[in-house]
C-alpha cells in the first residue's frame, strides 16, 4: 500500500474546490470530499491500475464530479505524489505543468 502527498498546488486546487461546493451545498461538498477520498484510497492500493497519460503522470477521474486526480508514483518511497486536482473545464495543456 502506498501513502500519498499533495503538492502545494494540488492542495490549493482541492481547498478551492471544497469551498466552491460548500458555498452551494454542504451535501455536495461532503460528496466531493468523499469521492476524492475513496479515489485516493483506490490509487494507493493499486497506483498502476490507471493509464500513464503523459510522461510519468497518471490520471483518474472522480465519479460524478468533473475532476481528475493527476499523480506521479515514487516507487522507492512507496509514495503517490498528487500533482493536481484538475477540473475538466480548465485548459488541458496546463494539466501536467506543475
Amino acid at each position: 500500500m502506498f501513502d500519498y502527498l499533495f503538492l502545494e498546488a494540488a492542495q490549493k486546487d482541492y481547498e478551492s474546490s471544497v469551498v466552491w461546493y460548500s458555498d452551494r451545498s454542504l451535501m455536495s461538498a461532503n460528496r466531493f470530499v468523499s469521492s476524492l477520498d475513496s479515489t485516493l484510497i483506490q490509487i494507493c492500493e493499486d497506483p498502476f491500475r490507471w493509464r500513464n497519460e503523459h510522461k510519468n503522470f497518471y490520471e483518474v477521474g472522480l465519479r460524478k464530479f468533473p475532476f481528475s486526480i493527476v499523480y506521479k508514483i515514487n516507487e522507492a518511497e512507496n509514495l503517490i505524489i498528487v500533482v493536481s486536482i484538475f477540473h475538466h473545464k480548465r485548459n488541458p495543456g496546463k494539466k501536467y505543468r506543475r
